[in-house]
C-alpha cells in the first residue's frame, strides 16, 4: 500500500469516525438522551481516535500518527468496558436506547477493538511511510472528511458545554444546565 491508499483509507476512517459522533449527537438531540459523563468521555476519545488520520492526511502517513490513533483507541475501549461492565447485571435497562440490540457504550467498545485491529494491519504496510516529494495533495474526499470530523467535534464540544456548564456533568443528566432558567 502506498501513500496515496493508505490516505484514502485514513479518510473512510474519518468518515466513520463522524458517523460514529453524529449518531451519537442525533440520539441526544432528537431523542433527548442526553450523554452521561462516561459517554462523554468515549466522544473524547472519538474525537482522539480521529487526530491520527487527520494528521496522516495533512502530513502524510507516519507510525507515530497511527500510534496516536491506538492509544486513543485503547482509552476509549476502556472508557466503555467500564461502562458495560456498570451495566452488566441481569435485569438492568442499561442507559440510553439500544441500537440492535447493543447500547452505544457497548458499540464504542466493539468499535474501538476493531479500530485497534485495523491500525495494527495498516501498519503492516511500510510502502506507505518511503517519502514522496512529488505526492500530490490530498484528494478532495480526504480534505471533506477532516472538515466533517472537525464539525462533529465542535458540534459536541458546544452541545457538552450547553449540557455541563463551565462545572462537571452531572452522572444521570436530565436537562441542559445552560439552557434551564435558574
Amino acid at each position: 500500500m502506498n501513500a496515496r491508499a493508505a490516505i484514502h483509507l485514513n479518510a473512510i476512517g474519518l468518515y466513520a469516525v463522524s458517523l460514529v459522533l453524529l449518531l451519537g449527537f442525533f440520539y441526544q438531540l432528537v431523542r433527548h438522551e442526553l450523554p452521561c459523563p462516561l459517554c462523554l468521555l468515549q466522544r473524547v476519545a472519538f474525537a482522539a481516535l480521529a487526530v491520527g488520520p487527520i494528521l496522516n492526511i495533512r502530513r502524510g502517513p507516519r507510525p507515530s500518527h497511527y500510534g496516536m490513533s491506538l492509544l486513543a483507541a485503547l482509552v476509549g475501549v476502556m472508557v466503555a468496558v467500564r461502562q458495560v461492565m456498570l451495566h452488566i447485571l441481569p435485569g438492568n435497562p442499561g442507559y440510553g436506547t439500544a441500537v440492535l440490540g447493543l447500547h452505544y457504550y457497548t458499540w464504542s467498545a466493539l468499535i474501538f477493538v476493531f479500530a485497534m485491529v485495523l491500525i495494527g494491519l495498516v501498519l503492516q504496510f511500510d510502502r506507505q511511510f518511503e517519502p514522496d516529494p512529488a505526492a500530490p495533495p490530498p484528494p478532495a474526499f480526504a480534505r471533506y472528511a477532516v472538515w466533517l470530523v472537525i464539525l462533529a467535534v465542535a458540534a459536541n464540544v458546544v452541545a457538552t458545554f450547553l449540557e455541563c456548564g463551565p462545572t462537571l456533568c452531572a452522572e444521570d443528566p436530565v436537562r441542559y444546565e445552560l439552557l434551564q432558567g435558574r
